[in-house]
C-alpha cells in the first residue's frame, strides 16, 4: 500500500506568507494550484526524478520544471560542469566560445536551423521570431492555433491556453485590441480552417506558428497529414512555418517534433532542454531569414544575459547526456509504459479518459476522447482531475496542476518509480 499519510504544514505558512509579497503568491501563475485546489507545496530540493518539499516529503516528479529536466534534476554531470563554469563568471555580456559549442550542437540536430541566436526564454524567442516573420515577409498578419500557448507577449495571447486556460482568465486586461488584430486563430488539427484563413487574408499573412504537439491545452498530438498541409499551404502562399518546440525541442527527439515527423519549417523557437535547467530560449532557421537579424541585418533584437556561460554549459552537457545510445528508446518504454497504464486503471476504475505519449512527453485528459484540439480538451471532468491532482499529491505522486498541460518524464525515472505511480492511480482512481 501506497503512504497516504503527508503533512505540509511548513509550506502552507510560507505559501500564506509569499501571497503578501508576490501576486497570488507565485511568479508564475499555474503554480498557485487554482484549478485543483488545495495550496502549493513548497518545493526544498530536486534529485534525478524526484522532490522535497520543505516539510520533508519526497515525491516523484512529472512535472520536471516544466520541461528542462530531461535528464532529471542536478544531474552529476551538469552540476560538475557548471561548477568549473562558476569559476570563471556568471555573465561576461561579450562572446564567449561556449556559444558556439552549442550553437553547432543545436544546428547539428535541428533540421530547419542553419543560423541560431540564443535569448533567456521561450517567451523571449517567441517574441523574437513573430518579429522576424513579419521583417522577412514585409506582412503583419500571423495564424496561431486555439490553445497554444507561445508565452505571454501581448500578441500571441490569443485563445492562448495553458495558465490562461487554467485560470479561466479572459485572453488578458491590459492587452491593446490593436496589438491583436493581426493574430488569427484557428483549431488545431483543423487544415480547413487554415485555408480559409489564407483565403480570406490573401499576401497578408506572414506566417503560422504552433507547437507541433500540444503541449498548454494537455497532450495533443497533430493529426496524420496535419503538419504536411501546414508545409504546403504556408509555401503555396509565400508565408512561413514556425515550430514552437520549447517544449518539444530535444524532448520528443533529439532534433525535435520536425525530425520526429519529417516536416522542416522555415524557423523553430526552443528552450527549457537546451538550457539544461538554467533560463534560456533559442530561434533559428533559414540563414537567408536569420541574417535579417541584428547586426547582420535591419531588425533588431538583444539582449545582456543572452549566451551567458552558464546556461550555455547546462546546455551542452545536457544534449551530451542526450546523445548516448538508447537514451529514447527507454524514455520512449517508460512513458509508454506510464500512459498506458493510466488509461488502462481508469478504465478498469470506471472513469471516461483518453491518455497518449511521445517520447518523454504524456498527457491524460478526464473525458472519453478523441481529444484533437483545445475545444475536445475542454470537455474534460475538470473537478475530477482536480481530486485525481490532490490524491496522487497525497500519495507522493507530483504532476502538472493543470489538466491543460502535458506530464514530462526523465531518464532518471525507473520503471519502479511507473510502477508506484500506476499503484498509486490505482487506489486514487478506485476512490474518486
Amino acid at each position: 500500500m501506497v503512504n497516504t499519510t503527508i503533512k505540509t504544514t511548513k509550506s502552507q505558512e510560507i505559501f500564506a506568507a509569499a501571497q503578501n509579497l508576490m501576486p497570488g503568491g507565485v511568479n508564475s501563475p499555474v503554480r498557485a494550484f487554482k484549478s485543483v485546489g488545495g495550496q502549493p507545496i513548497v518545493f526544498d530540493h530536486v534529485k534525478g526524478a524526484y522532490i522535497w518539499d520543505v516539510d520533508g516529503n519526497q515525491y516523484i516528479d512529472y512535472v520536471g520544471t516544466w520541461g528542462p529536466a530531461i535528464c532529471g534534476h542536478a544531474h552529476p554531470e551538469v552540476i560538475a560542469a557548471l561548477h568549473e563554469a562558476l569559476e570563471k563568471g556568471t555573465s561576461f555580456g561579450a562572446p564567449c566560445v561556449l556559444e558556439n559549442v552549442l550553437a553547432e550542437m543545436v544546428i547539428d540536430a535541428v533540421p530547419s536551423i542553419e543560423m541560431v541566436r540564443f535569448v533567456n526564454s521561450g517567451t523571449e524567442a517567441c517574441m523574437a521570431v513573430l518579429r522576424l516573420m513579419r521583417a522577412f515577409t514585409g506582412r503583419e498578419k500571423i495564424i496561431k492555433f486555439e490553445g497554444c500557448y507561445h508565452g505571454h507577449a501581448d500578441m500571441f495571447l490569443v485563445k492562448a491556453g495553458s495558465g490562461v486556460a487554467t485560470l479561466g482568465l479572459p485572453d488578458s486586461p491590459g492587452v491593446p485590441k490593436s496589438v491583436t488584430s493581426s493574430t488569427l486563430t484557428a483549431p488545431f488539427n483543423d487544415l480547413e480552417a487554415v485555408k480559409a484563413l489564407f483565403e480570406e487574408n490573401r499576401d497578408q499573412i506572414a506566417g503560422v506558428i504552433l507547437e507541433p504537439v500540444v503541449g498548454n491545452a494537455g497532450f495533443i498530438p497533430p493529426d496524420t497529414g496535419f503538419l504536411e498541409g501546414l508545409r504546403e499551404l504556408t509555401q503555396e502562399h509565400g508565408a512561413l512555418l514556425v515550430f514552437d518546440e520549447v517544449m518539444t525541442g530535444f524532448r520528443i527527439a533529439y532534433g525535435g517534433a520536425q525530425e520526429k515527423f519529417g516536416i522542416t519549417p522555415d524557423l523553430t523557437t526552443l528552450g527549457k532542454v537546451i538550457g539544461g535547467g538554467l533560463p534560456v530560449g533559442a530561434y533559428g532557421g533559414r540563414q537567408d531569414i536569420m541574417s535579417m537579424v541584428a547586426p547582420a541585418g535591419p531588425m533588431y533584437q538583444a539582449g545582456t544575459l543572452s549566451g551567458n556561460p552558464l546556461a550555455m554549459t547546462a546546455g551542452i552537457k545536457t544534449l551530451e547526456l542526450l546523445q548516448k545510445a538508447g537514451t529514447y528508446e527507454y524514455l520512449e518504454q517508460m512513458t509508454k509504459k506510464l500512459a498506458n497504464g493510466l488509461l488502462q486503471i481508469a478504465q478498469e476504475t470506471g472513469h471516461p479518459a483518453c491518455s497518449d505519449s511521445i517520447s518523454a512527453m504524456f498527457g491524460l485528459f478526464f473525458t472519453a476522447g478523441p481529444v484533437h484540439n483545445y475545444e475536445d480538451a475542454k470537455k474534460s471532468d475538470l473537478a475530477k482531475f482536480a481530486r485525481f491532482h490532490r490524491g496522487m499529491l497525497e500519495h507522493g505522486i507530483y504532476l502538472a496542476p493543470s489538466q491543460f498541460e502535458a506530464g514530462f518524464t526523465s531518464f532518471a525515472h525507473t520503471e519502479e518509480d511507473i510502477d508506484r505511480t500506476l499503484e498509486a492511480a490505482k487506489d486514487v482512481m478506485s476512490q474518486l
